[in-house]
């Protein structure tokens, strides 16, 4: 009785979230306590191996016990023996234990300075060129640093960032939000692609107005290059007819190739043949690209070394 008064009774047993949440809560400080004294079935051997007071081990077990309502020990003098209650609770408890181990071990190594992770998005359109050269620049100076990559769009990668998932992307627009810290790095001029044999295809210049009545290709409603488009066009006068929303900018470029109808891309990695890319005079067509992380979250050394190398690269992030 005096135990139950002292620890508040003993834990809820209908088995729902919170309740699990609560019993983990509870237990989770005594669990070290019992496995030792389990794998040694000596209290005074296993408090002298975990360097703690006897009497500070005995009590955890005795609080164990109360609040899971079940005898793990059956007590001999000095040794102590499992209950067949206390071997099914230590098989899973060492699982457990070995888990947060390994959990432990993991987060230590990706924090290391020398062979440590960063986790690291970015836009579709930087893949072919833009990302595997900043790696291949970054690693020279630290060959050990490991990166897990994602691509995907602007919006799915800010919350990758809000949800742990990412430490920093490159993203087009430039986020702006409370919880977000974004730089500026470069920018990047958009092209006009008509088909070859298209009315336009033969001029250099083109003003945006002058495609108000083509058809175009764009991205998908939440890629910041769709908003961009969605944004000039406003600019010029009109609202875009969309005969196709895709994800890849090359995939648009190739439906252009084929007379699906035009776009608004940045420049490609290599030459497209049977498209011409046409520069856009008015209004001024360019996306700025910028790095981006959570606000507040703090760096892994691996991590700072990364942003501190992106941060370098300001206004010349992009191949000439």
């Amino acid at each position: 009785m005096e135990h139950q008064k002292r620890s508040g009774g003993r834990l809820s047993r209908t088995g729902d979230t919170r309740d699990r949440e609560e019993m983990a809560r509870l237990l989770a400080p005594r669990l070290a306590h019992f496995a030792g004294v389990a794998r040694t079935e000596h209290v005074t051997r296993a408090a002298q191996e975990m360097q703690v007071p006897q009497s500070t081990l005995s009590r955890a077990l005795v609080r164990l016990e109360g609040d899971l309502g079940v005898e793990l020990f059956a007590r001999h003098g000095r040794t102590v023996s499992l209950t067949p209650a206390g071997r099914t609770f230590y098989a899973s408890v060492e699982r457990a234990l070995d888990e947060i181990g390994r959990a432990a071990e993991t987060v230590r190594a990706d924090a290391d300075p020398a062979t440590g992770k960063v986790a690291f998005g970015f836009l579709h359109t930087m893949g072919a060129e833009t990302v595997p050269g900043l790696l291949h620049a970054f690693r020279a100076d630290h060959p050990g640093i490991r990166f897990s990559l994602v691509q995907n769009y602007g919006e799915a990668m800010l919350e990758g960032l809000r949800g742990g998932e990412l430490d920093l992307c490159l993203t087009s627009p430039v986020p702006s939000a409370p919880d977000l810290v974004a730089r500026r790095l470069d920018e990047q001029k958009l092209r006009l692609v008509v088909p070859a044999d298209h009315r336009l295809a033969a001029r250099r210049r083109v003003r945006l107005a002058e495609a108000a009545d083509e058809t175009f290709v764009t991205l998908e409603p939440g890629y910041g290059l769709r908003r961009i488009t969605d944004d000039l066009c406003a600019q010029a006068g009109f609202a875009p007819r969309i005969a196709f929303e895709g994800e890849e900018a090359e995939t648009l470029r190739g439906l252009v190739a084929a007379g699906l109808g035009v776009a608004l891309l940045p420049p490609p990695p290599f030459p497209r043949p049977g498209v011409a890319e046409l520069t856009v005079t008015a209004p001024r067509a360019a996306r700025e690209i910028g790095v981006a992380w959570l606000a507040g979250r703090p760096d892994t050394p691996p991590v700072a070394a990364f942003k501190k190398f992106l941060l370098s690269k300001r206004g010349s992030l992009l191949p000439g």
